[in-house]
């Protein structure tokens, strides 16, 4: 068994400057790292899907890492649209074995589910791209570990999630993804962030998510023209659970875990 907690779009900003004015995201991810080494089981890696910091900055940065040390699980990243890759590459680089150029997308190897995480990202957009160039690393990087149980990571969703705003920044390319997907059954799912929400389905016939901001959630805004705005959901992370079952790759779910102060756990015992 294996389970990988993920984290995603995090928005750290400088020391004492909060996100829009009101958001202050680095208690968020501190009670997310508490969180997280409090589990039982403990994850076996921790993952976080882009958004990292709010602007890119280094000072944003540096007090990210200042608020991951006490995590006790180790964690992979990767950026997303907030952030930029010449600080994200120098502030992940103990950590990560990333490309020294372009883009930075890599392979994780030490487990027995293996991460192949995608850096979608367009520098200075919004939106997200699969590339010809990165559908042909990804195809390369699958067909070399074709035995492998494979989770796929990436930060913008590769499909429409019915929030309007959001989805006009999404990921482009999907049918080349979707193209390269389908021809690897080791591949057992799929997962974004980008959104700040707990959405599922399915892409490239393979189970799909967006998991939710550890901080502000974006609005549940399903009206086509409805405005940007965020509400201040319970904040929870994704917990996904591999398990050799005896089948060609084992099998993957993946669980909502609620942040914070719950009542409980209670005996369903009448005594």
């Amino acid at each position: 068994m294996m389970i990988v907690a993920q984290i995603t779009d995090t928005h750290i900003k400088p020391r004492g400057v909060l996100a829009y004015g009101r958001v202050d995201t680095g208690p968020f991810l501190s009670a997310s790292v508490a969180h997280i080494n409090a589990l039982d089981p403990m994850p076996d890696l921790v993952i976080l899907t882009g958004d990292v910091t709010d602007g890119g900055a280094p000072e944003e940065f540096d007090h990210l890492r200042d608020l991951l040390a006490p995590l006790t699980p180790p964690l992979i990243a990767l950026p997303g649209n907030h952030d930029r890759r010449e600080t994200f590459r120098d502030a992940f680089r103990d950590r990560m074995d990333m490309p020294e150029h372009g883009h930075l997308s890599y392979a994780e190897e030490r487990f027995p589910l293996r991460l192949v995480m995608i850096d979608d990202t367009v520098p200075g957009q919004r939106h997200g791209e699969i590339t010809a160039e990165l559908a042909n690393w990804l195809e390369d990087t699958l067909a070399a570990a074709s035995g492998k149980p494979t989770l796929v990571a990436m930060h913008h969703p590769p499909f429409v999630t019915g929030i309007t705003h959001m989805d006009v920044q999404n990921c482009r390319g999907s049918e080349r993804l979707s193209a390269v997907l389908k021809k690897h059954p080791q591949v057992l799912g799929l997962v974004c962030g980008h959104v700040h929400r707990n959405i599922l389905t399915s892409f490239a016939g393979k189970p799909a998510s967006v998991c939710p901001s550890q901080a502000h959630a974006v609005s549940l805004a399903l009206a086509p023209d409805a405005p940007p705005s965020y509400h201040m959901d319970p904040p929870s992370l994704h917990l996904h659970r591999w398990r050799d079952d005896g089948t060609p790759f084992g099998s993957l779910l993946t669980h909502q875990s609620f942040i914070g102060e719950i009542d409980g756990p209670h005996s369903f015992s009448m005594k």
